[in-house]
């Protein structure tokens, strides 16, 4: 090929690219002056530049490039998604606590609770004394009368009570925990990874089915700083199994001088009638004697986002003293919406917390929901499901 018949070649390739028209001269027309009014000059001109650079990747490909108009219209769908916020949704998925869907939803005075913290609010405030105070003292005190712990501290999520009791109590020291419980859950989070994150050592012990107290025991060393129980809240190992009991894992801590840390993830502050018996509580856990229960507040808590460890006070303080806590501290929001939800516990409101509402609901009164919502959507029932 010469050199001429090459330089052809380029501009015939380069030709529909230069269809393409430059994100200032959308931006400087009259529907990009108006979408821009509309949506934020901001959030559009960066729409536009990931439309405009799809655009220029399939005309390399020998794509026809979209029109300017389509171009802005694609960018404007973008940016009116990211300004438009959260939208409220059905959810018939039949999972109370949907991740994708925001898990527990708020009681209405919860939600009420959190717009009045939008202002300003006694968030730091001791109003007895006019000192400044703990963001979530309130809610610790109703954690600790609800559960009969010594103390309690509440953090961002779950994840983080887990990781910053780690990082506090064990950081550069094993951790004791069985291989079957070596969990992962939602959005890639992984007990290893979290130990390695607090700094502290993995130390695995027994098999993925079975492991016993004395695996435990045989794993304890004078460089054991705690023993790690995870409750494996979305899956279950049937079939030729055994599990360590709390009971017995707090007996061993005991004898070993470590803590006893019981991870629940699911946030059951007490057994309730009708609950599954393979579903650990809080107050169940602290009577088998464990020092330190970790669980979320988004879950069966029924409340918002965030992650509670209660227990023994002297590790509890420990954990308030470590440097992550602040980073892994509540807001105003949280905090407002946490004490709500807590305070219905306290009254035994448990019908005013809609996760509570729905698990207790009859399934005659769920399947006629179902049906009315079948029949709205022009569908039909098999079975418990609607179908299109």
């Amino acid at each position: 090929m010469t050199r001429a018949s090459g330089d052809r070649a380029t501009t015939r390739a380069s030709e529909p690219r230069r269809k393409i028209p430059s994100l200032d001269a959308i931006l400087r027309s009259e529907p990009g002056r108006r979408a821009s009014a509309a949506l934020g000059r901001p959030v559009l001109k960066r729409t536009l530049q990931t439309v405009i650079e799809e655009a220029r990747a399939a005309a390399e490909r020998g794509i026809e490039p979209p029109s300017r108009d389509e171009l802005l219209a694609r960018a404007a769908g973008l940016a009116s998604w990211a300004v438009s916020g959260l939208t409220p949704v059905i959810n018939a998925t039949g999972v109370v606590l949907h991740t994708g869907l925001g898990r527990a939803p708020l009681p209405e005075g919860a939600a009420t609770a959190v717009r009045a913290a939008g202002g300003y609010a006694d968030l730091e405030v001791d109003r007895s004394s006019g000192s400044r105070g703990r963001r979530t003292t309130r809610a610790e005190l109703l954690l600790t009368a609800l559960t009969g712990a010594e103390d309690a501290i509440v953090v961002n999520n779950g994840a983080a009570a887990l990781l910053l009791a780690l990082a506090a109590l064990a950081r550069g020291k094993q951790v004791v925990v069985s291989r079957g419980e070596l969990i992962e859950i939602g959005g890639e989070f992984r007990i290893p990874d979290i130990l390695a994150a607090s700094g502290a050592r993995l130390v695995e012990v027994g098999t993925t089915n079975r492991t016993r107290a004395a695996d435990y025991r045989a794993a304890l060393s004078e460089r054991t700083a705690l023993v790690l129980k995870v409750h494996p809240s979305n899956y279950r190992v049937l079939g030729f199994t055994a599990a360590a009991s709390a009971s017995e894992l707090s007996g061993l801590a005991r004898r070993a001088g470590v803590p006893f840390v019981y991870d629940l993830g699911s946030g059951l502050l007490e057994r309730q009638h009708g609950f599954p018996a393979d579903e650990p509580s809080a107050v169940q856990a602290l009577a088998d004697g464990a020092d330190l229960v970790v669980f979320s507040g988004d879950k069966l808590l029924g409340g918002p986002q965030a992650g509670i460890a209660l227990g023994r006070a002297d590790l509890v303080v420990r954990l308030r003293r470590h440097p992550i806590a602040r980073a892994v501290r509540v807001d105003k929001m949280q905090v407002a919406a946490l004490e709500h939800v807590l305070a219905a516990y306290a009254r035994g409101d448990l019908a005013e917390i809609p996760v509570w509402r729905m698990l207790r609901e009859p399934v005659a009164e769920v399947r006629h929901r179902a049906e009315l919502l079948a029949r709205a959507l022009d569908g039909e029932l098999e079975g418990a499901h609607v179908v299109r």
